[in-house]
């Protein structure tokens, strides 16, 4: 749980730091039960999380990734005690992209959620250069073809002031390279800024500013894990 390596364990044991279930236990190979057993360290509690489950408002210039030898990655946004349990970012956004990301120790949550054969729906909030239409709604709710040939799955496209600028909602049920941008392209538009709102039932805490997190609600959870087989 981040409270020391296992050298300076050792040490706080021989000085009478450590008790598991109101008993001094000075030997390092005593056995505990994590779930059931209560642990104190120099008189603080330690609860035991075997996963953890953050919300991040990810900043623009951090890259979707646990390690990058010359780039920032949304690893360095988290303070140690959080850093401890490893985690990850299920699926990714772009460098430049901001909003929800999921980060998560949990491998099953994190397979349910990006696997392509889940669909699992994605909303996004875009400020578009050029006026977007009408046409541009029928088009991404039969898909779009892209650069690449590939022919996206339908799209819903919720217009929210159209100009020469645009702002715009789009959800979309995969996560293609670049694919939002991509989408644009094909209409000839370009988009501006990328900000992901929502990802399947977990939306953004707009009161979080873009670099800061938080742990997931036990509701925001719930709903995340509903229709995962147990």
């Amino acid at each position: 749980m981040g409270i020391g390596t296992r050298t300076e364990i050792r040490k706080m044991m021989k000085k009478g730091l450590v008790s598991v279930n109101g008993e001094i236990i000075k030997d390092p190979a005593h056995k505990i039960n994590p779930e059931e057993s209560s642990i104190m360290v120099a008189g603080e509690p330690v609860i035991y999380k075997q996963f953890i489950y953050l919300m991040l408002n990810k900043p623009g210039g951090y890259l979707s990734a646990t390690t990058d030898e010359y780039e920032k990655t949304v690893l360095d946004l988290l303070t140690p005690e959080h850093q401890i349990f490893a985690p990850f970012p299920v699926g990714r956004l772009d460098k430049d992209t901001e909003g929800l990301l999921l980060l998560t120790n949990d491998g099953k949550l994190g397979h349910h959620l990006t696997s392509p054969r889940r669909h699992v729906p994605k909303t996004y909030y875009a400020l578009i250069k050029g006026t977007v239409d009408t046409e541009d709604q029928s088009a991404f709710a039969e898909g779009v073809v892209l650069d690449d040939g590939y022919h996206t799955l339908p799209a819903q496209l919720t217009i929210l002031n159209a100009g020469v600028r645009s702002e715009i909602e789009l959800t979309i049920y995969e996560g293609k390279y670049h694919q939002v941008k991509r989408m644009f392209e094909v209409r000839g538009k370009e988009v501006i800024y990328l900000k992901r709102i929502k990802m399947g039932p977990l939306a953004l805490d707009e009161s979080l500013a873009p670099g800061e997190y938080r742990e997931l609600t036990p509701e925001e959870l719930a709903r995340l894990k509903e229709d995962i087989p147990q």
